[in-house]
C-alpha cells in the first residue's frame, strides 16, 4: 500500500507521523470518508468543502485542496481496487503536550482501504448516551472519534451495525457514522442539522434526489416509523430491519426501495453531483 504524507506519496512500511502530532496526542484534526468506485472518487468536491468547514471549526488554517485533490489522484492510482475508502486526514501537526497548538503546521495523510458492498438491510440499536448539540464539536467531522468507537462497539455486540443517538433534549439525532431517516405515514423525514447531527453528504444528496423533509423528531419515533434507513458514504442508503428489540418485516420497505433507487442511479449518473 501507498499512501500520501505531507507531499508525497510513501510506503506504508516507511510513513511516520510525529509522536507529537496533535492529532494523536489531543485529537485536534478533522477528517473525510470518500467512496472510490474504480478509482475515481464519489462527491469529492462536497467531501473537501466539508473538510474546511471542519477546519475552520477548529481554528486550523484551511487545508490547500489543489494539494488535498492531487493526494487523492495518486493514492488512488498507486492502490487501484474495485471499491474503497479514501480516507483523508488532516490534523494540528507537532505539537506541544497539551491542547495548545505548536507552530509547525498541519500534517495531511490520505490513505486507501479496500471496502465491500454493504447488505440491502441491517439492524441497529439505540444508546444511552446523547449528541451535544450545543458543543463545539457539533456539526465537525473532527478526529475526536472515541465516543462513536464506544458506542458502535456496543451495537457489534449486541448484533447491530449501527448505534444511534439521541440529542440531550430527547430528540432523534445521528448514527456514530451514519444519519437517519424515518418514514412516517408515507412520508420522508431526517433530523435537522439543529439536532446536533452531522451534515452527511449522503443525506444531503438524498434529501435533494428524494424530497425528504428536515423534521424535529422525538428519539422514540424509531419505535412507531414504517421505514427506517441509514445514509453514509459507504452505506449509500441502506434499510433498517430492526431497531433495538423492534423488527421491521419486509425491509426495505417501499419508501426506502425508492430511495436506495434514485440514489443508485443518480449517484452512478454523476461521480460529483
Amino acid at each position: 500500500m501507498k499512501l500520501w504524507l505531507d507531499g508525497g506519496l510513501r510506503d506504508l512500511e516507511s510513513a511516520r507521523v510525529s509522536a507529537l502530532d496533535h492529532g494523536l496526542t489531543v485529537g485536534d484534526g478533522v477528517f473525510e470518508t470518500v467512496k472510490a468506485v474504480g478509482g475515481k472518487p464519489f462527491a469529492l468536491t462536497r467531501h473537501l468543502d466539508r473538510l474546511t468547514r471542519s477546519a475552520r471549526g477548529l481554528g486550523l488554517p484551511d487545508p490547500d485542496l489543489d494539494e488535498v485533490r492531487r493526494a487523492c489522484a495518486a493514492v488512488l492510482e498507486a492502490n487501484p481496487m474495485p471499491l474503497g475508502r479514501l480516507r483523508v486526514t488532516y490534523t494540528g501537526g507537532h505539537g506541544p503536550l497539551g491542547s495548545d497548538r505548536g507552530e509547525h503546521g498541519p500534517t495531511l495523510l490520505v490513505a486507501l482501504g479496500e471496502s465491500a458492498r454493504r447488505p440491502d438491510t441491517t439492524a441497529v440499536i439505540t444508546v444511552p448516551w446523547t449528541r451535544n448539540e450545543r458543543g463545539a464539536l457539533t456539526g465537525l467531522k473532527t478526529t475526536s472519534y472515541a465516543e462513536n468507537v464506544v458506542a458502535l462497539a456496543r451495537a457489534r455486540r449486541q448484533g447491530g451495525s449501527e448505534a444511534l443517538f439521541g440529542n440531550t433534549v430527547g430528540r432523534l439525532c445521528e448514527g456514530t457514522g451514519s444519519n437517519v431517516f424515518v418514514v412516517l405515514d408515507g412520508e420522508l423525514h431526517t433530523p435537522p442539522l439543529s439536532s446536533g447531527c452531522l451534515a452527511g453528504i449522503t443525506r444531503a444528496l438524498t434529501i435533494e434526489w428524494t424530497g425528504a423533509r428536515e423534521t424535529d423528531l422525538p428519539l422514540d419515533v424509531l419505535e412507531r416509523a414504517d421505514e427506517i434507513f441509514l445514509t453514509s458514504t459507504l452505506r449509500d442508503v441502506q434499510a433498517v430491519h430492526r431497531v433495538d428489540d423492534r423488527a421491521l418485516p419486509g425491509a426495505p420497505g417501499p419508501v426506502t426501495a425508492k430511495a436506495m433507487r434514485i440514489f443508485d442511479e443518480r449517484s452512478g449518473d454523476d461521480q460529483d453531483p
